[in-house]
């Protein structure tokens, strides 16, 4: 009963792998696009910030088509990564962690944005009084103290890029040890006769790590929040 058929292992540790890529690959911009949003004022300002949350509001079988145009091997860029260095997005894990950071990124950047509008400015002036340099200050005094809102934003795309179903359907197909996610390899499941029980295993394994994740998530945040105020 408690331990995992093959198709489950696979269908597990294809979605910590992807879900694991998709946060690590959309950090770095997701922490650039926060910053520029909630520190500088340019024109436009409200088109970025639309684009960047229109993952959220799109139908995900839009997102998936789009990247499929984009990333397949007569796309735009994946034309161009095929051509040049023999690299296959489409119908691949790569592509399944592109969609799912996709999908993912607004829940990231919207998190550690609001983290950074709450920061004491004075803060980051005091630090530049003292002689630290942008950089420097940013990495010392604004990264510490946004770190609740960045991991409260890791694990949200993390336990949000685990549930995408449509933009990676869409995108990279369903192949069995390649791309079939736990939510793929539900909906497989679903769609033959005597599937049900195995369906149910495969939703109950989904509830447990989504959950494990959240909690994972408020135990981190507690303990950053609580060496702040100490």
């Amino acid at each position: 009963m408690f331990g995992l058929t093959p198709l489950e292992t696979e269908a597990l540790r294809l979605s910590l792998l992807v879900s694991g890529w998709a946060v690590a690959g959309s950090l770095p911009l997701g922490l650039a696009c926060a910053w520029l949003l909630a520190r500088r004022d340019f024109p436009g300002k409200t088109v970025v910030d639309g684009l960047i949350h229109l993952p959220l509001v799109l139908p995900p079988v839009v997102v998936g088509y789009a990247l499929l145009v984009t990333f397949g091997r007569r796309g735009v860029i994946g034309g161009w990564l095929y051509d040049w260095f023999g690299i296959t997005v489409a119908f691949t894990w790569k592509g399944a962690a592109i969609a799912s950071a996709v999908i993912a990124f607004p829940l990231l950047v919207r998190a550690i944005r609001l983290s950074l509008e709450g920061v004491d400015r004075g803060l980051e002036q005091a630090a530049r009084t003292l002689g630290c340099g942008p950089v420097r200050t940013f990495f010392t005094v604004t990264l510490p103290l946004v770190m609740p809102g960045v991991i409260t934003g890791v694990i949200l795309a993390f336990a949000r890029s685990l549930s995408e179903f449509g933009a990676t359907i869409t995108f990279v197909s369903n192949i069995p040890g390649e791309t079939q996610t736990l939510p793929i390899a539900l909906y497989a499941l679903t769609q033959v006769p005597g599937g049900d029980e195995a369906a149910l295993r495969l939703c109950v394994i989904s509830v447990v790590v989504a959950f494990a994740a959240l909690t994972v998530s408020e135990l981190l945040s507690r303990r950053v929040q609580a060496r702040l105020r100490a």
